[in-house]
């Protein structure tokens, strides 16, 4: 199984930003999709999940309204859209899979992961 998160990258206050998460080697439609950062010398949270039929999405209180999650399940592919970014988005983003329900926000009930991409949001 292989998770290959890309799209970060060096921008302003207040820009956009997608990241995408390529999935392969597992039925990538029946796996819940989450979104995890982690900022220098943080522990790692939850940005945010999508379940696997697309049906439902969480988000941490810090993002929401700002970040959203999507999935295309035909590309194998889940997107995280950022916008209105802050210095304070500055980290590494991971996506990670989870084949069961359950706590979304749990990293380590996370059976997945890739191998994460820097964003990094300047004043």
């Amino acid at each position: 199984v292989q998770l290959q998160a890309s799209g970060g990258g060096l921008l302003q206050s207040g820009g956009s930003l997608r990241l995408s998460c390529a999935a392969s080697g597992i039925t990538f439609s029946m796996l819940n999709m989450g979104w995890f950062r982690q900022a220098p010398g943080k522990e790692r949270e939850f940005v945010g999940v999508i379940t696997w039929s697309g049906g439902s999405t969480y988000y941490a209180e810090s993002v929401k309204g700002r970040f959203t999650i999507s999935r295309d399940n035909d590309k194998n592919t889940v997107y995280l859209q950022m916008n209105s970014l802050k210095p304070e988005d500055t980290a590494v983003y991971y996506c990670a899979a989870k084949r069961r329900g359950g706590r979304f926000s749990t990293s380590n009930e996370y059976d997945y992961w890739g191998q994460g991409t820097l964003v990094t949001v300047s004043s």
